[in-house]
Formats: structure tokens, sequence, C-alpha cells
């Protein structure tokens, strides 16, 4: 995607996959070429074993020039994934992947020594799916042969800022499993490739070797650090990516691609460019190829000067091409043959053959050199003066919120899918089904899609894919909780519970809440639920009346029924709900009362405060606005003024004509500017929850929050319709202000895994040139950001990924939401002007004031508290027994035992009819737990740790469950930090499973469910 991704004459392009299978019926689609030429073709001499043992002979002494055919096909950008894949609407822009690969098929079978690299397993499946057996068969062998070679294998390219690193190890295992079971090994990818993510984390290079990955390609790097390391030698290097886990684990050699991802100038030969083509009759008037082979050498051996060894890359292909494969091929074979035909004639030493990504790894392997470490990460990233890509950290911020949400419903449904076994998928509400909603987070994790970059139409699509895919697992949960609970209920799924909406709740006298809870420990969770002016009487699952109150809203009419709910790990508590008869709900309406600005009267000597058992906040009496936190337990005092600001987007200056798009962001001026200086406010407090309304302004509010027991400040803010009719694009920001002294630096966590220090204005490997003093230090932020002067930390966790940095000692800012009036050119082609439901965005920061030494463990824990929150379902009640022998149960837990605060259950769904997919995570960092020892290794017994299935057989896999761990073997690298290490091997035995700091193991489990299941 983006302008800066085409070669000349090029029109970029981006794609999307839909939720739900993609099937169509075979027999309509004829075999690409008669048989017999086929099998005649793929019994070609070229044709050897699987793996690299594919690969073509490369000279040695000579600079090999490895050419990459292949096409970039994004999922969903400015077309969605159906008009990508069936080439509608291009008016909008001329791509057709479905043809681009029949093309390609037909190319390959025309000549033995072409080879071809695709990605996108979301195109590719749903291409696949409607082939004929004979042409599958076909594409079987070009596999085989190594002349169709995946690369990645994840059914989309994901974005590295915006996404969480569940979902991005999600979307990766279902690729990469299409791939298993549909070519077994020989189409399994052996490197990463990210040619256009706007950045690159050292997470994601984690994740990529943990998978078994043995390297990793990018094209986008910030053009002062390519600069640098084309200078240095360091295009291609070790990337060490993770401080807690042993090398290699998590080594990845890292190649930086010389051009981004597209040919080299002058060398586009497909239908959507216009460069000459290679013209090698010398009679014609158009003969050229004398001129285009010296070019071509000329730029090989310049290319080959910025990398180590005697070969060298080049990306022959871009965005949706090769529709006509032909075209491109027929101009490669001729060059192929012109330039190697100069070693005889001229004694050139460049030697230039097909070849792929791996190909090329596994010659620069076998050079056998000592490569450089990186251990930072490549964040932010411009791509010129003034241009940095950090607008992206939080453009659209419903939808990041969404896929968030819907990335907790999936393991939820997930999870209950593992649970009740098959009679999930079919009972009395229907047919469940998990993958729907799987595809549609998937698609989801695209560079163009959680990033924000789409089209607003493609923005629409993706956000009803996945609310397609709710419904499907909605049946599966009603299926589950029937089965799990022995009582058939009328389950309703509350989805606008964010905007206080649930009819149930609102008109019923009486109801049920069943919460389940996805973590693998016990939870005590605050349920809040919309209600009519009446008073309830909450009774837990052994009929005990608990605590609760009804909460009239501030400046509304809603009321709002609170009341503690503890759930046990991985399973479900069902409290009852009666409307109590007689009684006034005028008795239960809280104290509430309107503070005014300072500026109308005079200032009052009352200061506003909130207070729980663990930690108080106190308000400005003048401004409203939050003046003081204090952590009770480890008495810890912080002055600490929060509130919102808005950064006026540039639309170009004198400097730089960039402006701030969806891409890019750029403030006119560094100082932000507030929204308002005081804020109108209402106290509401009850035994069960005190709270600050502040009101800022007409589209600006928030509610300072703290319930019984929390350990945390909670902010929920809602923000919009922001106003533009000024003609000012406005990017809106919390800003948090202390004294503590944080010396230029900052740490935000990468991907929601392991925390990175962070220092203004400046870059681990090279010495920058700062061009935008705000925008040039911010970083994505996918959970947490915290700031510490070495004694005291203040950590913010976020709800979905956005934008955030410190720009002055002792804050800390997000950016929330944005709205702009110009578009950045970067490809999009618009505004990021959203109408429609994305005006408004509500959502929560989480404020914990702490020690250094105790920290971790509080943001650790109450990050997997957030991210896996409990799911709530209602029902009207009185429904009928499962199964009449079976006595209705009001409490149920899949587990036998909780696991240890510092295990965190990241995976638990079917694999296949008697098989689970189980991943085990220890969600701590090496030395991160300076009291306790949560961050030493822990050792599990999972033979009996679940109740709800008995686990037969296990099986140790890669992070993507597509290899055999006993059987993965990486290729091995020697490091300037020391020599080429091996893996340690691991044992494995179900009673005494140990995870080190920050590993994850994945096991496949044959298994049989009990009664339940």
């Amino acid at each position: 995607m983006g302008l800066d991704a085409q070669p000349s004459g090029v029109c970029a392009g981006g794609g999307r996959g839909a939720a739900g299978p993609w099937t169509s019926p075979s027999a309509l689609r004829p075999p690409l070429l008669r048989l017999s030429f086929i099998f005649l073709l793929l019994a070609a001499p070229s044709a050897r074993a699987a793996g690299y043992k594919t690969c073509p002979m490369v000279k040695l002494d000579m600079l090999n020039v490895h050419l990459v055919a292949h096409t970039h096909d994004d999922v969903g950008w400015l077309k969605t994934v159906d008009q990508y894949f069936y080439g509608t609407y291009n008016t909008i822009q001329h791509a057709g992947v479905q043809y681009i690969l029949d093309s390609v098929i037909s190319s390959l079978l025309a000549e033995p020594t072409r080879r071809f690299v695709y990605v996108e397993m979301a195109f590719f499946s749903r291409w696949w799916h409607q082939q004929t057996n004979a042409t599958q068969d076909v594409v079987r062998e070009l596999v085989r042969q190594g002349r169709l070679e995946f690369a990645n294998g994840g059914w989309v390219m994901n974005d590295e800022a915006a996404t969480h690193y569940g979902a991005i190890i999600d979307q990766m295992t279902l690729g990469l499993r299409f791939l298993e079971d549909t070519f077994g090994s020989d189409g399994r990818p052996l490197v990463a490739w990210h040619i256009d993510p706007f950045g690159h984390s050292r997470e994601q290079a984690s994740l990529f070797a943990q998978m078994g990955f043995d390297g990793f390609f990018f094209g986008r790097l910030d053009y002062q650090d390519k600069l640098v390391r084309k200078k240095m030698l360091r295009m291609e290097q070790l990337w060490r990516a993770s401080a807690s886990l042993k090398p290699p684990a998590a080594d990845l050699f890292t190649s930086v691609l010389p051009n981004l991802y597209n040919p080299p100038k002058n060398l586009c030969w497909d239908v959507l460019c216009a460069d000459r083509p290679i013209v090698d009759d010398p009679r014609s008037p158009e003969y050229n190829a004398k001129e285009l082979v010296d070019y071509f050498l000329k730029l090989a051996t310049a290319q080959g000067q910025y990398y180590r060894t005697h070969h060298t890359i080049m990306t022959m292909g871009s965005d949706f091409q090769y529709e006509n494969a032909n075209m491109w091929f027929k101009n490669l074979d001729k060059l192929i043959q012109l330039v190697n035909a100069q070693q005889q004639a001229n004694g050139s030493r460049v030697n230039v053959l097909y070849s792929t990504p791996a190909c090329y790894l596994w010659e620069l392997n076998k050079a056998n050199l000592t490569w450089s470490v990186k251990q930072d990460d490549f964040f932010p990233y411009a791509d010129g003066p003034h241009k940095f890509w950090t607008g992206f950290f939080t453009s659209r911020p419903a939808l990041k919120r969404y896929e968030r949400l819907s990335y907790n419903f999936l393991q939820v449904c997930n999870q209950l899918e593992a649970l009740a076994g098959p009679a999930a998928n079919v009972g009395p509400y229907g047919s469940g089904d998990s993958a729907p909603l799987n595809e549609a987070m998937a698609v989801l994790q695209h560079h163009d899609a959680v990033s924000g970059t789409s089209k607003q139409h493609v923005a629409d699509d993706y956000a009803r894919q996945v609310a397609a895919g709710w419904g499907p697992c909605e049946v599966l949960l009603s299926n589950a909780l029937a089965l799990l609970s022995g009582s058939k209920e009328e389950f309703i799924f509350c989805r606008n519970l964010n905007i206080s909406l649930c009819p149930l709740s609102q008109t019923s006298k009486n109801f049920q809440v069943t919460i389940y809870n996805p973590l693998g420990r016990k939870v005590d969770w605050m349920v809040r639920l919309p209600v009519g002016k009446n008073i309830f009487l909450v009774k837990d699952p052994s009929g005990t009346v608990v605590p609760s109150d009804v909460v009239t809203v501030p400046s509304s009419d809603r009321q709002d029924l609170l009341f503690s709910a503890s759930v046990p790990a991985l399973g479900f508590s069902i409290y009852s709900v009666t409307q109590a008869p007689g009684q006034s709900p005028q008795t239960r309406i809280p104290q509430s009362r309107s503070q005014k600005p300072a500026s109308h009267v005079k200032a009052s000597s009352h200061i506003l405060t909130i207070q729980n058992e663990h930690i108080w906040a106190r308000f400005d009496p003048d401004t409203g606005l939050l003046m003081e936190m204090k952590n009770l337990d480890q008495d810890v005092l912080l002055p600490i003024r929060q509130a919102f600001y808005w950064y006026n987007a540039s639309t170009g200056n004198s400097l730089s004509a960039q402006v701030s798009g969806a891409y890019i962001f750029r403030p006119t001026r560094q100082e932000p500017l507030p929204i308002s200086h005081w804020a109108q406010t209402r106290l509401v407090k009850t035994d069960l929850v005190q709270e600050v309304h502040q009101n800022f302004s007409a589209w600006c509010s928030q509610v300072v929050r703290l319930y019984p027991g929390q350990r945390h400040l909670e902010l929920e803010w809602t923000v919009g319709p922001i106003p533009v009719g000024d003609g000012w694009g406005k990017e809106v920001i919390s800003y948090f202000d202390t004294a503590l002294e944080t010396k230029g630096l900052f740490f935000t966590d990468s991907n929601g895994r392991e925390i990175l220090e962070r220092r203004r204005n400046y870059r681990p490997t090279w010495k920058l040139k700062q061009t935008e003093p705000v925008a040039g230090n911010y970083y994505p932020v996918n959970s947490r950001i915290y700031i510490t002067d070495g004694d005291v930390q203040l950590t913010v966790l976020t709800d979905r990924s956005q934008g955030g940095s410190s720009l002055r000692d002792g804050s800390i800012e997000l950016m929330v939401h944005r709205r702009l009036l110009r578009d950045d050119e970067r490809g999009v082609g618009e505004p990021l002007l959203e109408k429609g439901a994305g005006l408004w965005v509500r959502g929560r920061h989480l404020v914990l004031l702490d020690k250094v030494r105790t920290a971790a463990v509080g943001h650790r824990l109450q990050a997997e508290k957030e991210l896996l929150a409990p799911q709530v379902v209602l029902a009207p009640g009185g429904g009928t027994p499962y199964h009449l022998e079976v006595t209705p149960r009001k409490q149920y837990s899949g587990m036998r035992r909780e696991l240890p605060p510092n295990v965190h259950l990241l995976t638990l769904a079917r694999w296949g009819r008697q098989m689970l997919l189980l991943r085990l995570e220890h969600q701590f960092a090496l030395g991160e737990d300076m009291v306790g020892n949560l961050s030493s290794p822990v050792t599990l017994d999972l033979t009996d740790l679940f109740s709800a299935f008995t686990i037969i057989d296990l099986k140790e896999t890669t992070l993507a469950a597509n290899q055999l761990r006993a059987n993965a073997s990486r290729l091995q690298w020697k490091s300037n930090e020391d020599a080429a290490l091996k893996p340690s091997p691991s044992q494995l035995d179900p009673a005494s499973i140990t995870l080190q700091p920050m590993e994850i193991r994945t096991f496949l489990a044959s298994v049989q469910w009990g009664k339940d299941g």
C-alpha cells in the first residue's frame, strides 16, 4: 500500500478477507492447461526434494542476483476483500487476485526455471477452494518442487504497531494450518515476509522466531536508519528479539530489502507499469537489450555494495501485480538469459537467477559470516523529514476497540467450544461455529485494517465481517452454556453495554446474569447493567443476597445496577436479579453534587475525594481536575494533573508540505491546546462505587471511578464528535503531568508483551536528526505506558492500541481520537473524517501508582484481566432442563485448580474432533518482579489440570502449531556477541511442564470429554 510503494506507472492496491468459508463449485472452473502438457512440464529435471534442497544453483565466484517474483496483495485497503479478489470496482483500483493466481500458475507451468512467491492465505485459500482437483494436483506439485513458494503464510500480513500478540499468533496459526493441511511440510514457509507494515516491533520478531522461521524480510525502514545501515553494511543482521528468552529462542536473522518491495527503476514489466519491455531483436528500431543489460549490471553491482555476501536480492513485483504474469516472466526470462550471456562474452561477474526469499537466505547462511546484533525495534518509522508514520497508532479508535473486544469474545468462544466439546457446535440453539469470527479477526489484523488506514467503506466492511462472526459464536456459547449449566435458557447477548443499552435488563422485573471468566484464575468483577427505575435484589449462585446498588447517572435519566460477582477459573457463575416490590427507588439514588467552575463562584474549600481501601484520588476544587493520587498500601503520594488537549493538525508549511492524515501525525505546533482549563464535576458515592463525573466541553467528558478492592484509578473518557467546522483538524490527547524526574525516559509495551525503554529524541542505533519533536517521539502503546524516577512508577493501561509518549519529564500523553480534513498522500486518497458511529469514542485508561519494585505485578495482572474481562450473558430465566436426569447448576469451572498468577492461559481451542490446541504462557519478564517469585520459572502438572476433559496424549509444537517441536530445527547464525547458539532441548512430561520467564509453550492435546461434553 501507499504511494511510495509504487514503481513507475504502478497503481498501488489493497485487499481484505471475508468471514466464513470461501467455497465455490470447483466444477465451474476449467483446468489451466491441457493435462498432458502440465505433467510434461512437471517432470522437468530441475525438480528435486522439498525445503532448501529445491533451491537453484548459484555461482560461488560471482555476484548472484536473486530475482524474487512476487505480488503484494493487501487484504483490504482501497477496496474490500471481495472487490479485490473478484476484481470489481476497478475504477477505484485495478486489482483482481483470482486472475493473478490463475495467471501465475499458467506461467510457472510454461517454463520450469520460473519461481514465484505468495503470501496472503486469506486470498489463496479462497482461490484454492474454487479450483478443480486436477488444478489442485498441479499446484501441489509446483509447491513440492519449490517453484511456488509461500512466504510468511499468515492469513494476512499483519500490522506490527496496533496488533496484540495473541491476535497475531491466532492469525498466523490460521494461515499456517491451511498450508499444513493442504501441502504438508512442502508448503511450510521458511521465512517471514513483512514487506509493507509501517515499522517493525521487537515482539513480532520474537513471535516469528518461536514459530520456527529461519529469517525475516521487510521493506519499510526509517530513511535515516537506512542511510546509516547502508554505510555500515548492516542491512542484514541478527535481531535478538527478547530480553528474557534464552538465545537463540527469539533470535531472528533480519534482512532489509533494498527497494522497499518494488522492482528497480525502469524494470517493472506489469500491466500496471509503463516501463519499456526488453526488445532483444537487434533488427528492431525498438531494440534496447544492450542498454537494459548494461543498466542492470551497474544496478546490481551498486546494490551489492551495501550487502556483505556475494548475493543480493531484487523484488520483481509490487501491489496486485502479475494479473498478466506472462508479461513479467517473459521479460525476466530474457533478462536472465541476456545478463548471464555476458559472463562468457565480456567476462561479467554477475549471475542472475530466479529465486525465492528462502533460497536467498540459505545462501547467506552458507556464507558462515558473523553478524551484528540488534536488540531494540524499528519504531517510529519516517519516510522523510517531517514525515513520521505515528498517526495510525490511533487512527479509527472505535475500530481498534472493536478489535480488542472481539479478541476477547473469540477467546471465550474458543474456550467454551473446547470445554463443551462437540455439543457446542450442534445443540438446541442451532449450529455454533468459531470459524467465521476467527477468520474475520484474522483479516482485521491486516496492516491496513486495525491500523485504521483503509478507505471508509473498507473499514465499514471490516466491522461488518467481525459483527457477522459474532453471531455463530453466540449460538456456540448458548449451546455450551446450556450443556454446562444443565439449563436451556433464552440467552441474550447485549452488544451495546458500552453505551448502556440492554433491553432485557432495562425492561424485565426478573432476569439472570451468567458471567463467564476466561482466565485461569478466579476473578471478582463488578457487573454493571442498565436497568429501569426500580430497586433489585441480587442473589449469588448459592441463593444468598449480595450487596447491590442502583446508581443514577448524573445529567441523565439512566440507572445502572451494580453488584460484585465472584467467578471461578475458566468457568461461570449465574446470578439472579429480581425487582424488589414495594420499595421506592429514590431511597437508593446516590448523593451527587455539582462543582461549578472557579470563574463563576468563589473557590470552595471542599476538595473532592474518592477513596477505597487501596487508593484515593483528590480533585482541585477550583478546576475540577485530578490533582493528587495516593497508594495507601505503599504510602506513595503523587501530585498528578490530568486533562484533555488537542493538537492542531498540520496542513503543510514552509518546512514541508506534509499534512497530518490517517498514517502521518504532524501537529502545527509543539504545544497542544487545552480543550478546557476546568471541568464541571458531579460526585457520585455509594457503597459499591465512587465517581467524579467531569464535563470538559460539549464533546469531551470523563468519569473517574473507584470500585471497592480496586488497586487502580479508572478513567472512562468519551470524546466526539470532534468539531472541525473551524477548518482545523484535531488530534485529541489525554495528558498526565507529574513532578517525577524521569530523565527523558519512558517505557512502552511491544504488542502487549515485553517492555521497551524509550528516550526522547534518541534512537539506539543511529544519531537521530529530529525534525518533528512531537510526532517523532510517539510510539505504539498496545496495552501500557509508564514513567518512573527509579523509586515510584506511574503506569497507564489502555483498552486498545493508541499512540503515546512522554514529551516532558514526568508526563505521559496518549492520543485517544483524531479527526482530520486532509489526506496525507500515502495512497488512501481520503481524509480521516469518520462519520456515523466512529464520531463518538468511549474508552478507559487505568492508572496505577506503585513502587518500582512491585509495579510489574500490578500492571501485568491487571492488563491480563482487562484483555480477558468476563463475558456477561443475560437470560429472562425459567429455562428448561438440558437433561431431565441432570440437576441444573449455577456455578462451573473447567479447571480442577487455578493457574499460578504468573501463568496465562493464552489459547484453549478445538483443533479436531478429539483434539485441542493449548498454549500456556509465562507472563512475567526476567527480573521484573523484584519482590516475589513471579519472574521465576514455574512448573505445571497438566495431567489433571482440566475438569471438562481428560488429556489422553500431549504433543508439543512450535508456536503456530504447524510442526512438532521435537522435529523443528532452525538455521544457526553466528553473531558478534556470541558463537552460533543451539536451542535448549525441551523435555515433554505432561506432569511437569516448566515455563521460563516470557516463554510460551504450545501443545496439541488428544482429549476425552467428560459427561458434560
